[in-house]
């Protein structure tokens, strides 16, 4: 038996501290946040996405997902669908990003976003990489990890959580922060 429990307590360090650099591998708060242009699309309809654009309109929440029409991407997609007039309230603009074709984001956008936020394409993970949002187990596919950026371009606000709950709510208190303590 005194084998097996140190055994058991190195596979469980391992585990843990696998699962600990999950979560530290996303960006720093007060990090510049990477421009990026790619193609979008709200309603169905593709268009160009430029993060250095939707800033000058205000803070943009910038999430990851793995994967479009997956049960939890769909679920997270319908919770940010749901509060997206809350964000647009307080000048922010949501986006969902993962490593889907754009034909596939077109009916995404429309079915699981409601037709209430732009979804864009990472065409060879290229974005998750610059935001180290790629996931550990499949690095060409998006982790969930959410992002509040200023409009400054700074991360403002990093919450990672292959659960999507909390995504939103999380995200919409540091954008109701940023909102009060910016003059306005």
């Amino acid at each position: 038996m005194k084998l097996k429990h140190p055994l058991l307590s190195a596979i469980t360090s391992l585990v843990l501290a696998t699962a600990g650099s999950n979560a530290l591998a996303a960006l720093a708060v007060g990090a510049p946040a990477p421009d990026f242009t790619t193609d979008a699309a709200r309603a169905g309809q593709p268009f160009k996405f430029s993060l250095a654009d939707t800033l000058k309109k205000g803070p943009v929440v910038l999430y990851f997902y793995p994967k479009a029409f997956t049960s939890g991407c769909t679920i997270e997609a319908h919770n940010f669908a749901e509060a997206t007039p809350k964000f647009n309230a307080l000048g922010a603009t949501v986006v969902g990003i993962s490593n889907d074709e754009i034909e596939t984001l077109k009916k995404f956008s429309v079915e699981a976003c409601r037709d209430k936020f732009a979804v864009a394409a990472d065409y060879g993970a290229r974005i998750m990489k610059q935001y180290d949002a790629a996931l550990w187990v499949k690095p060409d596919m998006a982790d969930r990890i959410s992002y509040v950026i200023s409009p400054q371009g700074k991360v403002l606000y990093v919450f990672s959580s292959l659960s999507p709950d909390q995504h939103v709510e999380n995200t919409l208190k540091a954008v109701q922060t940023w909102r009060a303590s910016t003059p306005q």
